[in-house]
């Protein structure tokens, strides 16, 4: 296996704007349109809030963190060094991965197709900003 040189300051800085982006895309850009398709109400919100999300939120950075770190490796794999390149990997390990396996909530679960579009738009938009941000601090 080739050997791979990680920066772990760009790994976090890509986990931190991930963790960003999803705050802002869950919050203030889209988060009545996304409380709507969920059927989350502000009660249900407020209550979660009550019972704590401090753990919830570690969690999400924790995983954010992973996907950053192995994001790093597949970018040094694929010898990208352009934002275009960076944003061409994005794209391909979420048509590969994330698209796909994120699809069970519509088929198992009854979500709807309109809720899986609006989170997968997510989960592109922040992988492809996360694999610019590995690429690009060398």
């Amino acid at each position: 296996m080739p050997e791979v040189t990680i920066n772990y300051w760009a790994v976090l800085a890509a986990g931190v704007a991930s963790m960003v982006l999803g705050w802002l895309w869950y919050g203030a850009l889209f988060g009545k349109a996304w409380m709507k398709m969920s059927g989350l109400t502000k009660e249900k919100l407020d209550e979660q809030k009550k019972k704590g999300m401090a753990t919830s939120y570690i969690l999400a950075f924790v995983g954010t963190l992973v996907m950053a770190y192995v994001l790093a490796h597949m970018v040094d794999y694929t010898q990208s060094t352009s934002t275009k390149m960076a944003a061409q990997a994005g794209f391909w390990l979420w048509l590969g991965f994330i698209g796909p396996t994120t699809l069970e909530s519509v088929l198992w679960e009854g979500k709807s197709w309109k809720l899986w579009f609006f989170n997968a738009a997510h989960g592109l938009l922040s992988i492809i900003v996360m694999a610019i941000i590995l690429v690009k601090w060398v």
